[in-house]
C-alpha cells in the first residue's frame, strides 16, 4: 500500500501543476493515527459497583487510539474503501480495609470502512458511509489483599481474587467524515458515528457463559474521532 500510494504521488505530482485541479472526482487515498473518543453506557455496570460499596465510574466517555485508511476505489466516483481499528480503557481505584480494588472497562473495534463522498462538495471532502466489523468489550474486576509470592500464589489463603467477563460481537456503524487537505499529501480527519452492536454472548472468566446480563449493558455507543492521514489527496 505505501509503495502505491508513494508512485502516484511522483506521478501526479510530476504532471499536475500543484494549483491545478486534479480530477472531476475525489482521487487517492492514505492513512495515519486515529485518536477518539467513545460514549459507551455504564449506568448498569455503575449499579452494580455501588452494590459491593465501591466507586462508580464518574462518565462514560473512553479515550480510544488507533489507526486507519482508504483509497478511492476509482471505477466508481465518489466511493472509497479502507479499514479502521481503535481500542481503548479506563480505570477505578480503591483500596479499603487494607484491600485494593482495581476495576478496568475495556473496548476494542476493527473493521472495513466504506465510504461515500459528496459530490458536490469542493476542495474538502465530506462523506457519508459505514464501519463493518466486530469488537469487544469487557470489564476486569481485581482484589489484592497482599504482596503475590511464588511459596503461596495458588494457595487458598491468599486473599487476591480476579474476575473477567466479556462480549465479543458484531458491528454495523453509520459514519460522517470531514476530511480537510492541508496540503496534497495530508489530510486533517475528524468523523462521527454510532455503534450498533449485533450478537454476542457474555462470559465469564474462561468461557463460562454469563446470564442475566442487563440487555441495555452493550456494545451500542456514539463515538468521536479525529487524526492526520498521509498520503495523496485530491478532492
Amino acid at each position: 500500500m505505501i509503495k502505491f500510494i508513494l508512485i502516484l504521488i511522483s506521478f501526479y505530482g510530476v504532471i499536475l501543476p500543484q494549483s491545478q485541479t486534479y480530477f472531476d472526482a475525489p482521487f487517492g487515498g492514505g492513512g495515519g493515527f486515529i485518536p477518539g473518543i467513545q460514549f459507551v453506557q455504564l449506568n448498569e455496570l455503575n449499579k452494580k459497583l455501588k452494590s459491593v460499596s465501591l466507586p462508580e465510574f464518574e462518565d462514560g466517555n473512553v479515550f480510544v487510539t488507533g489507526g486507519g485508511g482508504f483509497i478511492y476505489i476509482g471505477f466508481i466516483p465518489q466511493l472509497r474503501v479502507g479499514g479502521i481499528g481503535y481500542g481503548g480503557s479506563k480505570s477505578i481505584n480503591h483500596s479499603l480495609n487494607n484491600v485494593n480494588y482495581q476495576v478496568d472497562y475495556n473496548l476494542g473495534v476493527g473493521g472495513f470502512t466504506i465510504e461515500y463522498t459528496l459530490p458536490f462538495v469542493k476542495d474538502f471532502a465530506i462523506s457519508l458511509g459505514a464501519i463493518l466489523g466486530g469488537g469487544e468489550i469487557s470489564v476486569e474486576y481485581f482484589e489484592n489483599s497482599q504482596n503475590y509470592n511464588w511459596q503461596n500464589i495458588f494457595t487458598s489463603f491468599q486473599r487476591n481474587n480476579y474476575t473477567k467477563i466479556s462480549n465479543e460481537f458484531f458491528l454495523i456503524s453509520p459514519t460522517l467524515n470531514f476530511d480537510i487537505p492541508i496540503y496534497r499529501f495530508f489530510a486533517f480527519r475528524i468523523g462521527l458515528g454510532y455503534q450498533i452492536a449485533l450478537g454476542g454472548e457474555w462470559k465469564a472468566n474462561n468461557n463460562q457463559t454469563l446470564f442475566n446480563v442487563p440487555k441495555n449493558f452493550n456494545g451500542n455507543s456514539f463515538f468521536i474521532n479525529s487524526g492526520i492521514y498521509f498520503g495523496f489527496f485530491a478532492f
